[in-house]
């Protein structure tokens, strides 16, 4: 089995990167949040190796969504990884599911039917990839009956590591972390981004009018995943973003909640697998952005 060395590491033999490893016999078995660090650090290393490089793109759902054969390596190779371990589970991707015959909702209606379901971004931010600009992650959830239990992000620029299990905290790099305790507004920096979806880009480019009326800055990253592991580590006070995917949030959702943190949908209601409209913050500037974002109803995309 690979043993982790590098100094990000320093403290995974310490609580709780190794908890919930098993014996048998003469095997070590790994834990789930085991293979999806080794995937994600694996896959996340073959990405940083093809930065600047020239590359072929394709386009997907629209002009502003695009795929390169680097996220489909990635994929596959967290793919493998995780069913080489686990060969029953069920297996969410991104690249899969673009070209899967099932409609995404149909799969996450059945999640609350699934023992175990892998949720993958392969790379969530691959147009700061493609331009060689920091600010791509490989981001990695595992629900159980459709609730989330564990999840990993990776940042392989930065070589950060977050990691979240039910009930058990938020990790960087073997440290815990938590939320921001910005009480105010005016002092939390928040985030969002932009979709693929010219519907759902409309109306989070409306909304910045009313959010940046209210808070000190906002930034744009251009990874959900990233945005809300600064949120879970306090770097970030909130995130907001219409449109998303589940892969592109489901590793992040974990990590805010297990960092203190909360996750609704941006009209107030419980973050649900099918959510794709989201609020994450420290709890305290919640709802501050609620009621910016009453001005933006979600019939107005309809």
């Amino acid at each position: 089995m690979e043993q982790y060395s590098t100094s990000s590491f320093s403290k995974i033999t310490e609580e709780p990167f190794l908890r919930g490893f098993k014996r048998e016999g003469k095997v070590m078995i790994m834990s789930f949040l085991e293979t999806a660090c080794k995937a994600a650090k694996q896959a996340g290393k073959m990405i940083l190796s093809q930065v600047s490089k020239e590359m072929a793109t394709e386009k997907k759902s629209s002009n502003f969504d695009v795929v390169t054969e680097i996220d489909k390596q990635s994929e596959r190779m967290i793919r493998s990884c995780i069913l080489e371990s686990y060969p029953t589970h069920s297996f969410l991707g991104e690249e899969e599911t673009y070209v899967s015959t099932q409609p995404i909702g149909k799969t996450l209606e059945d999640a609350r039917n699934i023992p175990y379901l892998w949720i993958v971004d392969p790379i969530d931010g691959t147009a700061n990839f493609i331009h060689g600009i920091p600010g791509f992650t490989v981001s990695i959830a595992l629900a159980c009956h459709g609730e989330l239990v564990l999840g990993v992000i990776y940042d392989p620029c930065r070589d950060e590591l977050f990691w979240a299990e039910r009930g058990k905290g938020s990790y960087c790099n073997g440290d815990p972390i938590s939320i921001s305790t910005v009480e105010r507004a005016v002092d939390c920096v928040i985030a969002t981004g932009f979709v693929s979806t010219s519907e759902f880009r409309e109306i989070n480019i409306a909304s910045m009018e009313q959010i940046g009326k209210e808070f000190r800055t906002i930034r744009v990253l251009g990874s959900a995943a990233l945005h809300l592991a600064y949120v879970a580590c306090g770097k970030l006070g909130a995130f907001w973003e219409y449109g998303l995917s589940v892969w592109d949030v489901a590793a992040g959702v974990l990590l805010v909640k297990e960092a203190g943190g909360m996750v609704t949908s941006t009209e107030g209601e419980t973050y649900q697998l099918s959510n794709q409209n989201i609020i994450a913050s420290n709890v305290k500037v919640h709802p501050t952005i609620l009621n910016c974002l009453s001005h933006y109803p979600l019939s107005s995309i309809e």
